[in-house]
């Protein structure tokens, strides 16, 4: 076996092991004692974060970072992980940290040079577009990493009703319109709650807390409310004011139909949880626009006026 192809085989198997000696790997490949420590040498000098062991008992140990053996891609498959990574950018937040950039970049980076020309020329013109959310990242990092290991978290969340401390077991991480949701079950309220990511103010990890091993199997997709989110049809009927106001904003432009007269409507799908939200962001237009659907958010913005109006008499 030539010593390149040694090498890959003791990565993937030191990968695959939470710990080692150079004995049980010796005995693995059928090699000497001194041939292996020489192969971890290098492994380790080209950045395989291998660590030992003092003691009885001890040998060697893989960092929680652990290296993955190299893959072939196809230049299809390149360019599509390419642009699958790159889409990720437009989230304000992400619970990977740096990650996602430093892996697009290493990607990049070793791919052909006419494969790059290609996505040159593709950058900047396709986009998954997200709205802008601004929340923590080390939040999120807590709440998945909370998933990955089945661990208890203490957060600190903000209501309606106030500020309160809360204790979850997290089910799992989704975005929609920009906003991160956790489903959870709350020590608490005894109950699966769906939290807003942006809302806390403070995550930590309660290993104290045993977990439910009924919600540790839970996925997003076991949640009809989740795997399946409520949709409603939101409709504002626009003067031309309003078209002309509202064209050029990034979230709502792109779905006025115009009428000949200049004014105009606006029709799309939202969340049924982001009904208040794409009321009130109607609400700066003022009489330029006129909410027609759905009900709710008539109801809500009747409601803002009422209490507006009672606020100036």
């Amino acid at each position: 076996m030539q010593k390149s192809q040694r090498l890959i085989q003791l990565m993937m198997m030191i990968n695959a092991k939470k710990s080692f000696t150079v004995r049980e790997l010796a005995d693995e490949f059928g090699l000497s004692v001194r041939t292996i420590s020489r192969d971890l040498d290098e492994l380790s000098g080209l950045g395989v974060p291998i660590y030992s062991v003092q003691g009885r008992g001890g040998g060697y140990r893989l960092l929680q970072e652990r290296m993955l053996p190299p893959i072939s891609f196809t230049e299809s498959e390149a360019i599509a992980i390419f642009f699958a990574c790159q889409s990720l950018s437009y989230f304000s937040t992400l619970p990977f940290g740096e990650g996602a950039a430093t892996a697009l970049h290493k990607f990049y980076h070793y791919l052909p040079a006419d494969i790059k020309e290609q996505i040159d020329r593709l950058k900047d013109r396709v986009m998954i577009h997200s709205p802008f959310r601004p929340m923590s990242a080390d939040i999120l990092q807590t709440l998945m990493q909370a998933v990955m290991v089945r661990q208890a978290v203490t957060i600190s969340y903000r209501s309606s009703a106030g500020s309160s401390q809360r204790h979850i077991q997290p089910i799992g991480l989704y975005a929609s319109s920009g906003y991160w949701y956790c489903p959870a079950y709350c020590f608490t309220q005894e109950d699966i709650r769906q939290f807003r990511v942006d809302r806390m103010t403070a995550a930590s990890p309660n290993e104290s807390l045993p977990i439910r091993e009924d919600i540790a199997s839970q996925t997003l997709q076991d949640m009809p409310e989740i795997g399946d989110v409520e949709m409603k049809f939101f409709e504002v009927e626009l003067t031309s004011k309003g078209v002309w106001l509202l064209e050029t904003d990034t979230r709502l432009g792109p779905h006025i139909h115009r009428n000949t007269d200049g004014s105009g409507v606006v029709r799309l799908e939202i969340p049924a949880t982001d009904v208040n939200f794409y009321a009130d962001y109607m609400w700066r237009l003022g009489e330029e626009a006129v909410i027609t659907s759905p009900a709710e958010a008539v109801q809500w913005t009747r409601e803002k006026i009422e209490s507006m109006r009672l606020r100036y008499t």
